[in-house]
């Protein structure tokens, strides 16, 4: 058979990405992606949320004789993927738990009369000696594997079961790997490869930053304020808001419907009728605002999301840059605002105390380095994923766009906080030296007889959350260093030069209520000069149309 040249490949796919989902080009890295899988050669592809990583795996498999199998780590994830093959005229299927002795039976026969193009599977199921000898008689052309972060124990979201998946590279040896997922640093990309057992592969690693995106950071005051700030600019469209507990999630909910917003809540523990029907409310847009744990939002496909809202800290950049990248998929500028405290860091502490993986404290440290930091927000996440950052500002975060306010005199104050700690012996946490600085008469510092150091009640003019959030920032600058289960502060090198005046660091100004007067002016200017009776008439109307075309509203 004469081989088929690389630009009639690449017209294969394009037309074939134009035939089922009407795409007219490739967006980056999708063409390198998909002509891995066509040449048979391994890969690890890294593409953003919004980034359209599944199509390089979908289209694909439209181009050869065969089957593709994919590797999928939820249930419904697995459903809605098929789901929307299936309403593009494609052949697909899955089979997992979810599904009958008669309806496996099907699909099983399916698969062998050659109907099924892409079929989707657990690890788990995927894993049982009767599949691999099923599928050895089915014409397998190559592996996909889904969200393939699961299988590194240094990346998030991590599933035993996934990297037993290398069984599958020698059952079949000649049969292509390829592995997709939108968040991976260098360490878990290389994870992934060798627990695949990757041949050479191509490693196609897209842009982590996503410059539609507005970060924004805020201290917990008022936190149903700071959240109402939000849905106001954002009246009448789609965002998601994130919670880290269940009972939380089912509390937010309910203030906010008491309000007057249209929310739902979504969590692993609601039945899964329910789940699905808020899911189904927020994809048709019978409501605004799905508020949830990451249980939600693995696979769904909606591009108008227009804020997505972290009430708490995450535990990971890893998951912040996932979760908050469900928003803007359209490429339009949406809005991710985290709320953050100290004590939610404390919450996953406890949380993550079980788990001896050092990994997972580590990127739990990041994350609050990221709430207390005054670097660039983009920069931060596009750096902590591997990519250089050459841009002085963003203009898309509340650091560059000058909505942090710092301190007018932070060498002193860096200064003051610092010589505490030395004073201290190092041997002491954030909270114990804030104790110190604000001139606390607690018994351990009278015990100490700490209020005899030249640094006691040196900060007395300010709170005592001021102060442990001068000492998160200067953590989070690499002043300070976090050191044994206790978290016993030590100065750094860098710390050293800022106590000998050859360093400044940048120091949050403490906040107030200001912010919150602030924030309700933004909201009432960004709908300055919208009709908003013609809004919601058009709203209206694009629901209309979508349920006359069985479609989701953001599609019309």
């Amino acid at each position: 058979m004469t081989p088929i040249s690389e630009t009639a490949c690449h017209q294969q796919l394009l037309d074939v990405m134009q035939r089922y989902w009407g795409y007219d080009g490739f967006r980056p890295l999708q063409l390198e992606a998909m002509s891995a899988v066509l040449s048979g050669r391994d890969s690890v592809v890294v593409l953003p949320t919004g980034g359209g990583k599944s199509l390089c795996f979908q289209v694909p498999a439209l181009c050869r004789e065969g089957l593709a199998v994919v590797v999928s780590p939820l249930i419904s994830l697995m459903k809605d993927q098929v789901d929307a093959l299936t309403d593009n005229g494609i052949s697909a299927a899955f089979v997992n738990s979810s599904l009958s002795f008669d309806e496996r039976r099907r699909v099983a026969d399916r698969v062998r009369a050659g109907e099924v193009r892409l079929l989707y599977f657990a690890p788990e199921r995927l894993l049982q000696s009767r599949t691999i000898e099923f599928l050895k008689d089915s014409r397998v052309r190559f592996f996909a594997v889904d969200e393939a972060h699961c299988i590194s124990q240094w990346g998030h979201n991590f599933r035993p079961e996934y990297r037993e998946l290398q069984v599958l590279r020698r059952e079949f040896p000649d049969t292509g790997f390829h592995a997709f997922t939108a968040t991976a640093t260098r360490r878990v990309r290389e994870d992934i490869a060798a627990q695949l057992e990757l041949n050479n592969p191509a490693v196609l690693v897209g842009s982590f930053d996503r410059p539609n995106l507005m970060y924004r950071v805020m201290r917990r005051a008022n936190r149903l304020d700071q959240l109402r700030a939000v849905l106001d600019k954002h009246r009448g469209e789609s965002g998601i808001v994130y919670c880290i507990s269940r009972a939380d999630v089912e509390d937010t909910s309910r203030a906010l419907n008491e309000l007057g917003y249209r929310t739902r809540p979504y969590h692993a523990g609601l039945e899964d009728e329910v789940r699905k029907a808020h899911q189904d409310a927020f994809i048709a847009e019978q409501i605004d605002t799905i508020v949830a744990t990451v249980a939600f939002g693995m696979g769904i496909d909606k591009s108008n999301v227009r804020y997505v809202i972290h009430a708490a800290m995450p535990k990971s950049l890893e998951h912040y840059q996932q979760e908050a990248g469900r928003a803007g998929r359209d490429g339009l500028e949406a809005d991710c605002t985290l709320i953050y405290s100290m004590a939610d860091f404390l919450t996953w502490q406890k949380l993550l105390e079980e788990s001896e993986a050092d990994n997972l404290q580590a990127s739990l440290q990041r994350i609050a380095d990221y709430c207390t930091g005054v670097t660039c927000r983009h920069r931060i996440l596009v750096e902590h994923f591997g990519e250089a950052w050459n841009r002085d500002s963003c203009g898309a975060c509340d650091v560059c766009l000058g909505d942090v306010e710092l301190v007018q005199d932070p060498l002193i104050v860096g200064q003051k906080i610092l010589s505490s700690v030395v004073r201290q012996g190092q041997r002491f946490g954030g909270e114990y030296t804030a104790m110190v600085l604000k001139g606390s008469q607690d018994q351990r510092i009278m015990q100490n007889r700490h209020n005899e150091l030249s640094t006691y009640g040196l900060l007395a003019d300010h709170s005592i959350r001021s102060i442990r959030d001068w000492i998160e920032q200067l953590v989070a600058q690499r002043f300070l260093d976090k050191s044994g289960d206790y978290n016993v502060l030590q100065v750094t090198d860098e710390g050293r030069r800022t106590l000998r005046g050859e360093v400044v660091p940048k120091l949050l100004k403490p906040s107030d209520r200001t912010s919150k007067r602030r924030s309700k002016s933004v909201a009432d200017n960004s709908w300055d000069g919208v009709d908003r009776n013609l809004f919601e008439a058009l709203r209206v109307q694009r629901r209309e149309q979508a349920t006359l075309r069985n479609v989701p509203p953001y599609i019309v």
